[in-house]
């Protein structure tokens, strides 16, 4: 079961389809997967595998 943001993870889906599903805009967030950032032309093709650690960081505007 993957693991997203300290949650347990069990359904076959992209990066991309997961940050849609949960209200994520790709402009406002960083991923990364197994440690390793995720380029943002790939969140499309990339799976989350049973075995992911993935870590979305949302960006926040402000001063």
């Amino acid at each position: 079961m993957a693991e997203i943001n300290g949650e347990y993870f069990d359904e076959k889906i992209t990066i991309k389809e997961y940050l849609e599903k949960n209200g994520y805009s790709e402009n406002r967030v960083a991923v990364m997967v197994n440690g390793d950032i995720l380029p943002k032309e790939k969140y499309g093709i990339t799976e989350i595998m049973p075995d992911d650690k993935v870590d979305i960081v949302g960006f926040v505007g402000g001063g």
